[in-house]
């Protein structure tokens, strides 16, 4: 078992969007210089790659909680069952001006998740929140179970996850309250140009004259007097609308799924990943 931190940070990088691209052109090379760095070829020799990758995925999961175990393992045991067939879309880092959501879910309500590892600091938190409060029906933050006691006074609004790293277990330590506004400077922020254009033909009799130096400043002028109910509605149904590939792995090579969210993977795309790490050996 891996214990040394130089190499528990490597083994993590073999989830990396830049090294899952490398190895589904069958570029082994990154994997095997570090293999090699810690005296590990001889060992794994005739090893598939999927098998050298989910015990390098086992190794930081037991012993080095980053972002992408946490991240993974929420996404695994929490929200893709949701997606699962139900009317439901998973976003990986959806931007909303200067705050970034680790992840955001849309179905009949839109959530925000923000992850805080043992490692991170939450000197950014309230910012974050407050930003994600403007926009989304529910916020909730996933935090480690040992630190549930200072994150929860950031925001009686906002739900807790807790996650036992031991267990790899999450339980829900407070409900979220719903939020009933949205910010139109975020929201336009969020929405493609495509997207805002949409919602002024779909939902105005009237379509003034737009062009390319007018048309951001008239329709949010426009969209900014839908009422709150109905815009919350047009904005599921047009974030719902967009192509993410949600098809996830089940119990069997789920490690990849939050790389493949990340990636907007395509169900061949993601079959081409395992089969060729399968299909490959250490040598």
């Amino acid at each position: 078992m891996a214990t040394d931190i130089n190499q528990l940070r490597d083994f993590s990088t073999f989830f990396t969007r830049s090294e899952i691209l490398r190895l589904l052109k069958s570029d082994f090379g990154s994997v095997n210089t570090k293999l090699q760095r810690y005296n590990l070829i001889e060992k794994k020799r005739g090893y598939t790659y999927l098998k050298v990758l989910k015990e390098a995925y086992k190794t930081i999961q037991n012993n080095y909680q980053n972002e992408y175990v946490l991240k993974n393992e929420f996404l695994n045991k929490c929200l893709v069952e949701k997606v699962v067939n139900r009317d439901s879309i998973i976003f990986n880092e959806l931007r909303l001006g200067n705050s970034i959501a680790d992840l955001a879910i849309f179905n009949g309500v839109s959530k925000a998740f923000e992850i805080k590892t043992i490692l991170d600091k939450e000197c950014r938190l309230s910012g974050q929140i407050k930003t994600y409060k403007k926009i989304f029906n529910e916020v909730y933050i996933i935090v480690p179970e040992q630190q549930v006691d200072k994150y929860i006074k950031f925001d009686n609004e906002v739900a807790i996850f807790s996650y036992d790293s031991s267990f790899n277990k999450f339980e829900l330590v407070r409900e979220a309250t719903r939020n009933e506004v949205i910010d139109i400077d975020i929201l336009m922020n969020v929405l493609h140009s495509k997207e805002y254009l949409n919602i002024i033909h779909n939902h105005f009799d009237v379509i003034p004259e737009l062009n390319a130096f007018n048309q951001f400043d008239i329709c949010k002028k426009l969209i900014a007097t839908i009422s709150y109910p109905e815009l919350n509605d047009i904005f599921l149904d047009t974030m719902k609308a967009r192509k993410i590939h949600n098809s996830f792995f089940n119990k069997t090579n789920n490690e990849f799924n939050q790389v493949s969210l990340s990636l907007n993977l395509k169900e061949v795309e993601r079959k081409s990943l395992i089969d060729k790490l399968k299909n490959n050996k250490v040598l």
